[in-house]
Formats: C-alpha cells, sequence, structure tokens
C-alpha cells in the first residue's frame, strides 16, 4: 500500500505508465494536428481514471456514503470498458454486431444490470461480496459471449497481411482481458492481478496504434504521390469545387490496399466489412484525390518509379 491508502506499488505504476502514454499522444495531437489519435487519446485518459479511482478507492478519507466509492469505481470501470469495445467497433467498422450489440444497448445492459444486481442487493444484504456475486454472474456471461461473437466476426479469414493479422490478435487479446474484469473482480481484490490484466488490454490497443504507425511507414512510398497531391492542391481549395480532405486512418488503409491492385472482395476480406463498404471508402477516396473513378485513380497515384 502507498500514500497511506489503499493503492498497490504495480497500480500505481501502471498510472503512471498510462499518464506517460497519454502525455505523449498528446504531444503528438497537438504537434501534428492528428484527429486520428482523438479515441486513442480518450480511451488513455479513462485508463489513466480507471487506475487512480480503483487504486485509491475506497479510502476513508472521501466525504460522503461508502456506498458512493464503488459506484464511481465500478462506473469509470464499465464505462472504460464500454468504451474500449467502442474503440474497436470503430477499428473494424462493426456493422453486424450493431443491431443487438449496439453501443447504446450493451450500455443500457450493463447499466441496468448494476443497478439491479449490485446497488439493489447490496442495499437489501448490506453485504458488497453477495452485490460482487448477483453483478458478476449475468456480466461475465454476456462478456464471454461477446467475446466469441467478436473473435468469430473478425477472424473468419487467415489470409490477410500480417498487419491485419496483429491486428486482430491484439484486439482479441484487449477482449478478453476486459472479459475477465468480472471474474477478476468477485475473485478478490488482487490489485496487482485485476490491474494488470485490465491494463493489459490498453498496452495492446497501444501495440495496435505503434504497429499501425509502422506499417504506414513502411508502405509510405505507395502514398507519395497522394501525399504530394495534397501538398499541391492546399492552396486551391478556394478556387475549385472539390475539396481535398485529408484521408482518414481507415481511408489510407484502404488506399494502400487498391494501390496494391487488390480487389474490393480481397479488402473486405481483410478487413472484415462488406464490399459495399469498400466500395464507400474507395468513392470518399476518389472524391479527396480529384479522380472519377479506380482506374483514374491507379493511373494517376501509382508509382511508375520506386
Amino acid at each position: 500500500m502507498m500514500f497511506g491508502t489503499s493503492i498497490h506499488w504495480t497500480t500505481f505504476f501502471y498510472l503512471l505508465i498510462d499518464a506517460i502514454i497519454v502525455g505523449f499522444a498528446l504531444t503528438q495531437w497537438a504537434k501534428f494536428k492528428r484527429a486520428s489519435l482523438n479515441r486513442y487519446i480518450l480511451l488513455g485518459i479513462l485508463y489513466v481514471t480507471y487506475n487512480a479511482t480503483g487504486g485509491f478507492l475506497p479510502t476513508d478519507h472521501f466525504p460522503g456514503p461508502f456506498i458512493l466509492q464503488y459506484i464511481i469505481t465500478y462506473g469509470v470501470a464499465i464505462t472504460t470498458c464500454i468504451y474500449l469495445i467502442f474503440y474497436l467497433y470503430k477499428e473494424f467498422d462493426i456493422i453486424i454486431l450493431r443491431v443487438y450489440w449496439s453501443i447504446p444497448n450493451i450500455s443500457i445492459l450493463i447499466g441496468l444490470v448494476f443497478i439491479c444486481l449490485f446497488l439493489v442487493p447490496y442495499f437489501i444484504t448490506g453485504s458488497l461480496d453477495v452485490a460482487r456475486y448477483y453483478f458478476t454472474i449475468p456480466v461475465a456471461l454476456i462478456g464471454f459471449y461477446f467475446l466469441g461473437v467478436f473473435h468469430e466476426r473478425i477472424s473468419h479469414f487467415q489470409k490477410s497481411n500480417r498487419f491485419i493479422l496483429r491486428r486482430n490478435r491484439l484486439s482479441v487479446l484487449s477482449v478478453s482481458c476486459v472479459v475477465l474484469l468480472p471474474i477478476l473482480t468477485v475473485i478478490g481484490d488482487y490489485q496487482w492481478l485485476t490491474f494488470t490484466i485490465m491494463n493489459l488490454a490498453f498496452f495492446a490497443i497501444t501495440a495496435i496504434e505503434i504497429d499501425r504507425y509502422l506499417y504506414f511507414l513502411e508502405n509510405k512510398n505507395r502514398l507519395f504521390e497522394i501525399f504530394s497531391f495534397y501538398r499541391e492542391n492546399k492552396t486551391k481549395l478556394q478556387d475549385t469545387k472539390l475539396i481535398y480532405q485529408s484521408l482518414t486512418r481507415r481511408e489510407i488503409e484502404i488506399a494502400m490496399s487498391i494501390l496494391s491492385k487488390q480487389t474490393y472482395k480481397q479488402i473486405a476480406d481483410d478487413f472484415f466489412i462488406a464490399e459495399r463498404t469498400v466500395s464507400k471508402h474507395a468513392s470518399n477516396i476518389f472524391k479527396k484525390t480529384g479522380v472519377k473513378n479506380r482506374t483514374e485513380f491507379l493511373k494517376k497515384f501509382c508509382q511508375k518509379k520506386k
């Protein structure tokens, strides 16, 4: 324990590491105006908050009723887990799961379970252990079912490039860590174990972001002509009907696939999305780069020289 509180040294270590990571991401965001980092930075801030509230609470010095501290810690943990799922939904353009497993539906379901199966049993019995058991069982079942559906959703194809396969494995690892949280909570108050598993989920997401950056660097030559196109047309925005905008991260990935002469079917298989979704992304790419179709895009941006 540290600082006269219940925080374990491992939790404090993760708190510092996460804060450093978020601080570095913020400097990159401010320096390069990278809007693509917004979701990652928010996830990092949630993890810092999760480590702080889960580590320092409960404490005897906190004002208000004792249960309020658990409402805060569980609320932050639930929000962090749901936002991580939202992050992966955006990462994989998940559509199939959105019908029943949409983020609003998951949030409402977990919120109702927390109220009905944690707070109500606690106020009736006055026992945190009883409340934990009632809350953990349905949440764990929901979590493991979701993990199975998510794994099936993103692991259907095994012939993707190494970047895609690494991202899939890291994403499954991240979801697995989050799904284990209810089980770890009911096992006991072992901060070194619970916070290690939970922070591993964030480190897996961090590894995805670093791997993506390295992947873009490795393939930057394929996009050299496109980036040159942006620089040349930045000053012409007022004189043209076309709006030249920066490509999103997903559009960059798909642009690289198109420049590699992959079909829309192959791209859809790689990114686990429908062909019509690839077509929609491609249409946005063509509009942003001032071409009419795939043929013009390849003719304009495929490098003739290495």
